[in-house]
């Protein structure tokens, strides 16, 4: 079922830039007279069955295109505007109203802005915003520009750093603040506190499928470069957890595994495929040297060769042949060990892999989908003989995560497999997929599955938008589902678990390739044709997370007073490894929430949650 959220628009504006600005005078890419920015009235619609979802309608304004795709966007924000503030609800990239002594001063900052010395332009880029009707904006990233943040600097004494993306424009815009020594009584108070301490995080990332990795492929290398710097360096959003598939999925663009030679039991015939090899490979060395931080890989099997499932292919329904302890169970534990060999050889090594992803999908999916039925039993049981000891045997320091499955199926998964004191003697973690969070609330899954088994972590490992929405499996600048995301980490990080993996790193504009034809959105979506891509707002909802708290981090109380019915947020607050705390507040309704931040060691930050934003706020104590 489908309702009308909100219709959404703004006056189109044209703003060409003056004729004395000489093209060597701006930022890479950006042409002398350049166009910028069109905005399109539209209807954001709440798909209520399965999530968020933002279609177009006919009420769309012509679009005034970009001069160019990947062209530098007009300077933004506060800060660039030669001293004039914004007009109230002016979207970051709309152009003030000016007089004629507004026209001076514009001309003055101009001027300035030119004159600054050149290091000073080396900095963090602004977005280049394009508005393809559906609520909100893409960053438009090319081969010779891109969006970038500066790396993150933990304020002074007494100040915090602010981040905010909204449905208005904002992309992680960054201000500074003070604390105050007293509050005015602000609608809702959020109070910090630091000597209740819960989970450890792990992190936050995605995926590197086949369907992703072709498409980062697409562009050029400049164009590939600044992609996978948008993820995972520090001018980016800094993923840290990578999830790869161990031969296809259904995001490949064929059936395959890595040993197709009957009864091979041994493995002698056991090889990567060339999507291993020429294309994730390279792309994950690529990414490990950009990254600051330790990038935690895991693999996740899909399915298994042919000859060792009951229906005698790689696709459809089907199980593992025998039992648990027998010669095919055998065989598929050494097919993880020797999948983990192989990737070591190109000095790509993991942190975990999963036993099977969604496991009990196999007794449900359709024909043609890569898949291996298990129950909880049978998992336990290959487990405990088989895939255990393998790891444990090998040279590899790889931990084993159970699951990999919706949450529906805790705690009762949780208690079959952990229940049993040998295989959870193997067992390190719990996987969990977001598809059905809806049926099962976070208490009575997550929650009571962290209180039996408190020294297994939760990891959230797959999630995606656009599911089942069989004409809008992509829609570019849908704010509702960057929402949808946010909306989600916070929920289950207040419910102890660690971290949160989304799919696809990149799919193109159909949101594939997917041989089964299950098309879904990504966070960015590739246009090869052009050499664009464009980052969508859950991009930077990712990055509201991903970029402040790092793996080791751990959640910490954060008490709620809430005076007005309708001052409604979702917040966490975390306490980093290196002692600055970290606190996201979400704000998915259309209304601005006057808000208030209490840290008792610090002081009070009074401030507004404004509508339809995510904020991440950062400081270090005394």
């Amino acid at each position: 079922m489908s309702l009308p959220l909100a219709l959404l628009g703004s006056q189109g504006l044209i703003q060409t830039l003056p004729d004395t600005i000489k093209e060597s005078a701006l930022p890479s890419g950006m042409a002398e007279g350049s166009q910028f920015c069109s905005c399109a009235t539209s209807l954001c619609w709440l798909d209520l069955s399965l999530g968020h979802s933002c279609h177009t309608t006919s009420l769309s304004l012509p679009e005034v295109a970009l001069e160019g795709e990947g062209d530098a966007p007009q300077p933004h924000g506060e800060e660039m505007r030669g001293g004039l503030p914004p007009r109230a609800g002016a979207a970051p990239w709309d152009r003030p109203e000016l007089g004629d002594c507004g026209r001076a001063m514009w001309a003055v900052g101009i001027l300035g802005w030119l004159l600054l010395p050149v290091p000073q332009v080396t900095g963090a880029r602004p977005c280049n915003p394009k508005d393809f009707g559906h609520g909100s904006v893409v960053c438009v990233c090319n081969a010779t520009y891109c969006d970038t943040l500066d790396p993150l600097v933990l304020p002074g004494p007494g100040s915090y750093v602010k981040y905010e993306s909204s449905k208005a424009g904002k992309r992680l815009e960054r201000s500074e603040g003070r604390f105050q020594s007293s509050l005015r009584t602000p609608g809702l108070l959020l109070t910090i506190n630091i000597s209740t301490l819960y989970q450890h995080v792990k992190g936050f990332g995605g995926s590197l499928s086949d369907a992703a990795a072709m498409n980062i492929l697409k562009l050029s290398q400049p164009a590939q470069d600044n992609l996978l710097r948008s993820y995972f360096s520090e001018s980016g959003i800094e993923y840290n957890l990578v999830r790869v598939p161990m031969a296809c999925s259904d995001f490949s663009v064929r059936p395959y595994s890595y040993d197709e030679v009957p009864d091979d039991y041994e493995l002698k015939h056991f090889s990567l495929a060339d999507e291993d090899v020429k294309m994730k490979i390279p792309l994950l060395r690529r990414a490990l040297a950009m990254s600051k931080r330790p990038l935690l890989l895991f693999a996740s099997p899909w399915t298994a060769p042919g000859w060792m499932r009951t229906n005698g292919d790689v696709r459809g329904k089907g199980s593992l042949k025998g039992k648990a302890g027998d010669k095919y169970h055998k065989a598929w534990a050494n097919y993880f060990i020797k999948f983990l060999d192989e990737y070591a050889k190109h000095k790509v090594t993991f942190w975990a892999v999963t036993a099977q992803n969604e496991p009990l999908a196999g007794l449900f999916t359709p024909p043609q989908a890569p898949t291996i039925a298990f129950t909880a039993a049978q998992q336990r049981d290959f487990i405990a003989q088989d895939l255990g000891p393998a790891l444990a045997r090998s040279p590899h320091r790889t931990q084993l995560l159970m699951l990999d499955d919706q949450r529906i199926h805790l705690p009762h998964w949780a208690k079959v497999v952990l229940g049993n004191a040998t295989a959870a003697r193997y067992v390190a973690g719990l996987a969990v997929h977001w598809y059905l969070d809806a049926i099962v609330p976070p208490g009575c899954s997550l929650e009571a599955t962290h209180k039996l088994f408190p020294e297994h972590f939760l990891l959230y490992t797959e999630a995606c938008t656009g599911f089942f929405m069989f004409r809008f499996a992509v829609s570019l600048g849908c704010w509702e589902r960057g929402d949808h995301y946010s909306y989600s980490i916070l929920t289950v990080m207040n419910h102890f678990v660690s971290g949160w993996t989304d799919w696809n790193l990149a799919l193109d504009l159909q949101g594939g390739p997917n041989w089964v034809k299950n098309f879904v959105d990504s966070p960015v979506i590739v246009d090869g044709s052009k050499d664009v891509f464009y980052k969508q707002p859950m991009f930077y909802h990712m990055g509201h997370f991903s970029k402040f708290i790092p793996e080791g981090s751990r959640r910490v109380g954060l008490h709620s007073r809430r005076r007005c019915l309708l001052c409604q947020l979702e917040h966490v607050a975390v306490l980093r490894p290196d002692g600055a705390l970290v606190l996201v507040v979400l704000n998915r309704f259309g209304r601005d929430v006057p808000l208030g931040i209490q840290d008792p060691a610090m002081g009070f930050i009074e401030t507004v949650a404004p509508a339809h934003s995510i904020q991440t706020y950062l400081w270090r104590q005394q």
